[in-house]
């Protein structure tokens, strides 16, 4: 189902089949967007509306996109769904983060392979028993991506949540104990670092048929504050931006491969 409220586009993001490639880069800031397509050959803006900025160009000689899914994962699930809609199948979520493991600094990067599901709108698509993972294909791409890049990966589960201020001012929520123990109990199944998106975006990808992963930069660690250790901070999302890049290369070439050399 698609263009539900609207003529010719989608609704939110305003993209028409064919201004979109199947292979897309998914920034939450829409400030982010015109750097990430500086990467792709012959960028344009294709549309900007609310939270949404969509640039399209090329890399490998495929379509590829950038679209921003704004904060949080009703509005991410919102993006994917209507990017699907247009026809792309493979995303990669460039987002920042804050380590939860004490080594995990600032500055490195972390690879999801699943999110602890702590946001809401992924419950509206598939029950809480249902993981939130990455496909495998996006994952090895981004950790061989990372790693010929010399950046520092991490990979593993990250925590997922909607609130950005009861993670960090959990005294001041009324639930604090509730909070304050979920916390303690992600850090102590070495979840690596939290954001607010990728949970959301596994569960809708694998709902339909689609492959998501995520790159995070890591801009700081609570954990290490809290342990009184030094705690830098890293603000430049570079090195998260050029290894999606090299990421969406590999998948295009193998996937022009798997199709016996033809482009897609």
């Amino acid at each position: 189902m698609a263009n539900v409220y609207s003529e010719g586009c989608e609704y939110h993001i305003k993209v028409s089949p064919g201004q979109v490639g199947r292979y897309v880069i998914l920034p939450g800031d829409p400030g982010r967007c015109q750097a990430i397509a500086e990467y792709l050959d012959d960028a344009k803006l294709v549309s900007s509306n609310r939270e949404y900025v969509t640039y399209t160009g090329t890399l490998c000689g495929e379509k590829v996109s950038v679209t921003s899914t704004g904060i949080g994962g009703p509005s991410a699930a919102i993006a994917l769904e209507e990017l699907v809609h247009c026809g792309a199948d493979t995303f990669i979520r460039v987002g920042t983060s804050g380590g939860m493991q004490p080594e995990v600094l600032a500055g490195d990067l972390v690879v999801a392979t699943g999110a602890v599901r702590m946001d809401g709108t992924g419950r509206e698509y598939a029950p809480v028993e249902y993981p939130a993972v990455a496909h495998y294909d996006v994952v090895e791409a981004l950790k061989h991506a990372g790693e010929a890049l010399g950046r520092t990966v991490h990979i593993g589960v990250v925590q997922c949540k909607d609130s950005f201020y009861g993670q960090h001012e959990p005294e001041n929520m009324p639930i604090s104990r509730e909070l304050e123990a979920d916390w303690e109990a992600w850090k102590r199944c070495g979840a690596l670092t939290s954001e607010m998106e990728s949970a959301t975006l596994f569960i809708v990808g694998g709902v339909r048929r689609v492959r998501v992963g995520t790159v995070l930069l890591v801009i700081g660690n609570q954990t290490r504050r809290e342990m009184g250790l030094e705690d830098i901070q890293c603000h430049d999302t570079t090195r998260a931006i050029e290894t999606a890049i090299e990421a969406m290369k590999l998948l295009i070439t193998r996937d022009k491969k798997k199709n016996g050399g033809k482009q897609l």
